[in-house]
């Protein structure tokens, strides 16, 4: 074979095999092509890899598996199935039994050591878990990359597929021309090299040779009616039984096996680990490193399979193999479990039972709707009892896209109600994100706004569609409705027309009470998937538990003072629908809570009066702009938010000054600034005493660490906090330590951890590799009298000749300059080396992008200097980006790139 890119030239071999296959008569001898890195090995093999590559690939495939088997002592086998890659073209067309039936040949000639794991990709999925549901003596585990096993046969195969299948183009584009093989190599991302195109091409050169690729196609069982259909029912179902260790890599991109197959795969090998790797497509192992997670999973997870055969949670997001044993966030399963809704439930059988439980603020200044908690009980109970007659179940994932307020407070509690998983992918993270989101999480029902179920039909969004409001009937038809909320209340169920959804509803008579019963649903069951706002990368699935859900109201409520009967104010997305939770009368101000600026001061007032509340939840952007227009506030206005004892503001850091200028507003309130994460929240709790103790310890340079980020206090009830110090490369490494003045990654330790991410092994795995710990991405330190102060984000680690620089210190500096609003201190150049440049924002505005007037510039530097940087550059631009929710957390990484492309004299162009 001639010499091809990432190939060892002792990896190649061909094989004599007997066939058994249906399709070969008998005492027929089939040659095979395999690629095999024995040879490299310098000891016996730890076990034994069996690569199955898909259509139309082949052996090359795995290149990076076997070079990494290599290093790691693995023997890795990667065969070319019959017809294709460099493997005989035996003339006979060749259905999914037969190919089982030749991996099962091609093993027996083998001499295999050690565990076996089977490996497949596509086809090779396909095949590879036949082999393995027949081979259950053999086989130790099965690793999948985007493939699939089962086809509804209540919807169509995916279009190109079916393009390809079309009697005009099949021949024609799988035999006759190239087309079929460019279509595959052109999905990968970033695009293949021009020399791996050409490897890939090269076992298919003319038609003759391509056959196998047509016939592999024509073998799809896209209907119930196919010879093969027989064959994948069989093992799709077997495999519900395959009790082995289970991985799957893939890339969501895929045209072909979206998430949906993804999905279908996890519900029948529920103990697999799951990592998608967001931005990858179909040739997820070219788009991607697959090797390595690879290599890291087996190393945990047959040591795991050894010691226990305990499944992982129901939707295929298993516990990362090997990964140390947690502390408090191996959450006690014996302690005593409230549900979330416990405190609603009680009210609204007492003596409490007619008082204001919720309500939503219209643009009048008036209360536009309103539940008692009696009222409250009685409509989460009664959609409950709807959504399960249509077929909403325990585990079932339903994506509620509702704005805050009464409506979605009774949807989420009936859906927690029932056991149902609830997915809040809000539109703060965008619309690229959001679509993510819905399709990566995979719902069974999408319940939303005309809004959101116009962009499920837009983007072809998973899930049954419940409307809000009822909807006319083209419209309905339109969008692809079965039902509203309304008729749901009503009892109606009756689908909309083409819908493929069940028909038949079950009869309430049949229904078990336990069902509905919140006592009875398991505290460690999922609850919930939330998701992070993506400011530093993609955003995130966080899985929450019915008890860590739980943990988080008590912590809120235990941290803060916060007790039933109280007001609150709820500005703020996370908290908006903790209200029920907490025993609080909750009301939404007028505003839209996915964009936080649009609370007003008048709007702030007027929720507080309606509620004679006591508490508020608002965002930083949110407080700015209420202090930006708290002119139009009337005597009635300012003297309800006289009233206010406490107001909570998280999602970023919030400046003393801006706190303290609130107090003009809010006399009587307690200033307090949590921080936290989706992931956990809150973490600390601060209030403005305590920040402005530190910023005055901090200039006095009197306590050892004082300065340097921003204080954010100390840890809630129930939480520890440590710091796993930076090394001088900028990477967390060290042992954890809480020894002042020392800056590390900060982990954390709660009840009310999130209990995994969603479908991100490899993520969750590196998050807890401290001992359980939850690592949070996040830099900070300790100072000398226990106060944590955060100094930015490990991405946004600036790595100068000069040592690691973190960046929050040194933008607090320049903030302080009198012409700057706000400043981001970025990285340009290779690490290690790099030039610190400050990007900012001016006051008043700059028109144009570009660089610092000489006077700002020499501000900016000597700003920069007392805080221990040298600027190199200092930019400045009209407006920083800033993320979709929070309207607060500066997008470094895209002002990084903007500064680079400016200081190589490029283009100055927006940013």
């Amino acid at each position: 074979m001639v010499a091809l890119p990432g190939v060892d030239p002792s990896w190649p071999a061909y094989r004599d095999v007997p066939s058994h296959a249906a399709v070969d008569p008998a005492g027929t001898t089939n040659s095979w092509h395999y690629l095999d890195n024995e040879a490299q090995l310098t000891g016996p093999p730890r076990g034994t890899l069996l690569c199955v590559h898909g259509n139309p690939t082949w052996s090359y495939l795995w290149r990076s598996v076997l070079a990494a088997g290599a290093q790691r002592g693995w023997r890795v086998i990667a065969v070319d199935q019959l017809n294709m890659g460099l493997s005989e073209r035996t003339g006979r067309f060749r259905r999914l039994a037969d190919r089982v039936q030749d991996l099962n040949d091609f093993v027996g000639s083998m001499d295999l050591t050690g565990p076996v794991i089977t490996v497949g990709h596509d086809w090779g999925g396909v095949v590879s878990l036949g082999f393995a549901h027949q081979r259950r003596d053999l086989v130790d585990a099965v690793v999948l990359t985007n493939t699939a096993i089962h086809q509804d046969p209540n919807r169509a195969i995916p279009a190109p597929l079916r393009l390809a299948l079309h009697p005009l183009v099949h021949r024609w584009g799988t035999k006759d021309t190239s087309a079929f093989l460019d279509v595959t190599h052109a999905l990968a991302r970033p695009a293949l090299p021009k020399e791996v195109r050409k490897a890939f091409l090269l076992p298919y050169r003319g038609g003759a040779r391509r056959q196998g690729i047509a016939d592999f196609v024509a073998d799809i069982p896209a209907s119930p009616s196919h010879p093969s259909y027989p064959a994948l029912r069989s093992i799709a179902e077997g495999i519900r039984t395959l009790d082995v260790p289970a991985l799957m890599l893939w890339g969501p991109e895929d045209p072909i096996f979206s998430d949906t197959y993804l999905n279908d795969l996890a519900a029948r090998l529920p103990q697999a680990d799951i990592h998608r790797f967001e931005g990858a497509s179909h040739l997820v192992g070219e788009d991607r490193d697959i090797a390595g997670p690879l290599f890291q999973w087996l190393d945990g997870a047959l040591k795991t399979s050894a010691a226990t055969s305990s499944p992982g949670s129901p939707d295929g997001d298993a516990t990362a193999p090997g990964a140390p044993a947690a502390s408090a966030l191996e959450t006690d399963t014996t302690a005593p479990f409230t549900p979330l809704e416990h405190e609603l439930t009680q009210r609204a059988q007492g003596p409490d039972a007619d008082q204001l439980a919720v309500a939503d603020m219209g643009a009048d200044g008036r209360i536009v709707r309103s539940l008692s908690w009696r009222d409250l009980e009685r409509e989460v109970s009664s959609l409950a009892d709807a959504l399960r007659r249509i077929g909403l179940r325990r585990g079932s994932r339903v994506s509620l896209m509702v704005p805050p307020g009464v409506e979605l407070t009774v949807l989420l509690y009936a859906c927690l109600r029932i056991g149902a998983v609830i997915i809040v992918a809000d539109a703060g993270l965008g619309r690229k994100g959001l679509s993510k989101a819905v399709r990566g999480t995979v719902p069974e029902f999408l319940i939303g706004i005309d809004l959101a179920l116009t962009a499920a039909k837009l983007f072809s969004w998973p899930g049954r569609r419940i409307s809000v409001a009822t909807l006319p009937a083209a419209k309905r038809r339109l969008l692809g409705v079965e039902s509203s909320l309304a008729e749901l209340r009503l009892g109606k169920t009756t689908a909309a027309p083409g819908d493929t959804g069940p028909a038949d509803v079950p009869n309430p008579a049949v229904l078990d009470p336990d069902v509905l019963d919140p006592d009875v649903l398991d505290p460690d069951a999922d609850a919930a998937i939330l998701f992070t706002s993506g400011s530093t990368g993609p955003a995130k699935g966080v899985v929450y538990t019915h008890r860590r859900l739980a943990a988080m109201r008590d912590t809120v409520a235990e941290t803060f003072g916060i007790r039933p009967g109280d007001g609150l104010v709820a500005g703020f997305a996370p908290f908006a629908l903790l209200g029920p939770a907490l025993g609080t009368t909750s009301i939404t101000p007028d505003m839209d809570v996915t964009r936080p600026k649009t609370l007003s001061a008048s709007a702030l007032a007027d929720a507080v009066a309606a509620i004679d509340a006591t508490t508020v939840f608002a965002s930083p952007a949110a407080l700015r702009n209420i202090l930006a227009t708290q002119g139009e506030l009337t005597d009635a206005g300012r003297k309800a938010l006289a009233g206010v004892s406490l107001l909570l503001s998280a999602g970023a850091p919030v400046p003393s000054r801006l706190l303290t200028e609130l107090l003009g507003i809010l006399p009587a309130a307690s200033l307090h600034t949590p921080y936290g994460m989706t992931e956990a929240l809150p973490v600390t709790d601060v209030d403005l005493g305590v920040i402005l103790s530190a910023e005055a310890d901090a200039a006095a340079g009197n306590v050892i660490g004082a300065g340097n980020g921003v204080c954010v206090g100390r840890a809630v009830a129930g939480a520890r906090i440590t710091v796993s110090p930076l090394n001088r490369a900028g990477t967390a490494d060290g042992a954890p330590t809480t020894e002042a003045g020392v800056t590390g990654e900060i982990l954390i330790d709660a009840p009310h951890v999130k209990d995994r991410y969603h479908r991100l092994w490899l993520t969750q795995s590196e998050s807890s590799r401290t001992g359980g710990w939850h690592r949070t991405g996040d830099i900070g330190h300790f100072d000398g009298s226990g106060r944590l102060w955060v100094e930015g984000r490990l991405p946004h680690l600036v790595t100068p000749a000069a040592g690691v620089l973190t960046p929050v210190g040194v933008e607090q500096a320049l903030e302080a300059v009198d012409a700057v609003g706000l400043a981001a201190v970025v990285g340009v150049g290779p690490a290690g080396t790099q030039a610190v440049v400050a990007v900012v924002e001016t006051t008043p505005a700059t028109a144009k992008p570009g660089l610092a007037p000489a006077s700002l510039a020499s501000a900016a530097r000597s700003a920069a200097r007392s805080a221990g940087a040298e600027l190199s550059a200092v930019l400045v631009v009209p407006a920083l980006p800033t993320d979709i929710r929070h309207n607060a957390k500066i997008d470094r990484t895209a002002v990084a790139q903007w500064a680079a492309g400016v200081l190589a004299g490029g283009k100055i162009s927006k940013l």
